[in-house]
């Protein structure tokens, strides 16, 4: 980070030694993503499948200089607007909603599968590492305070997530009880300006190390590890040839 960045300093790409950092000011502050060419994800499938099976993020803004973060499920909605929207809701007692403008971006993040990888994976000489997947995602808020549309919110929420259920829970909108609870809580949208996804997935290391990256995780008999594995086969397979 820099100390005393230019007060003239909005918007910068950095490109050196094929490393990517992209920065944004946001109310004074600078968000940086450090994206080295090989991890860079510019495959817009994987992001938005990210978030999907990932949708707990974190919502970062900013007030007064301090970075304010609330960690939320939000629901992207991909063919929304020219980058996609992103839609949620918070507790009215958070202040959060309260630092958003229609002038200012705000950042979300969602993290994927990400796991230790040891070096005894390797065939090759290496040293240990962490393998993850990020999308981060900036676009200019919009409060939602009408009941109906919160309503329209929580009902779209509640059937992504209880879509699983054998025997779904769905609101009721006549229920008095349920419908009060609207008054505790405030929604929103973002229209997405920016996506940046980066997937650290040993791209860097050869073919066979990487497949053995993938036998160790899968061994492992942890959830994660097999997930991770799951998305480093399945970057390989759509990688361009």
């Amino acid at each position: 980070m820099f100390k005393h960045p230019p007060h003239h300093f909005h918007d910068c790409l950095a490109h050196s030694h094929n490393t990517f950092l992209i920065f944004r000011e946001v109310r004074g502050m600078i968000f940086y993503m450090y994206i080295p060419e090989p991890f860079k994800a510019s495959n817009p499938d994987h992001a938005a499948a990210l978030i999907s099976a990932h949708p707990f993020g974190m919502l970062v803004t900013v007030s007064d200089g301090a970075p304010y973060v609330s960690h939320l499920p939000m629901l992207f909605e991909r063919t929304a607007a020219r980058q996609g929207k992103l839609r949620g809701h918070m507790a009215r007692a958070n202040p959060q909603w309260r630092h958003f403008s229609s002038d200012s971006e705000i950042l979300a993040v969602f993290q994927g599968p990400h796991a230790y990888i040891s070096s005894s994976y390797y065939a090759t000489p290496g040293v240990p590492t962490w393998n993850y997947s990020a999308v981060h995602l900036r676009g200019i808020p919009r409060l939602t305070t009408d009941k109906t549309e919160l309503a329209d919110l929580v009902e779209q929420l509640t059937r992504v997530h209880e879509s699983h259920m054998p025997i779904p829970w769905q609101p009721d909108r006549t229920d008095e009880r349920q419908a009060k609870l609207l008054d505790a809580i405030v929604g929103f949208e973002i229209v997405i300006t920016d996506i940046q996804a980066k997937f650290k997935l040993s791209q860097n290391r050869s073919l066979e190390d990487r497949q053995l990256v993938i036998a160790a995780l899968n061994q492992s008999g942890l959830q994660t590890d097999a997930e991770l594995a799951q998305l480093m086969a399945q970057i390989m397979l759509d990688a361009p040839r």
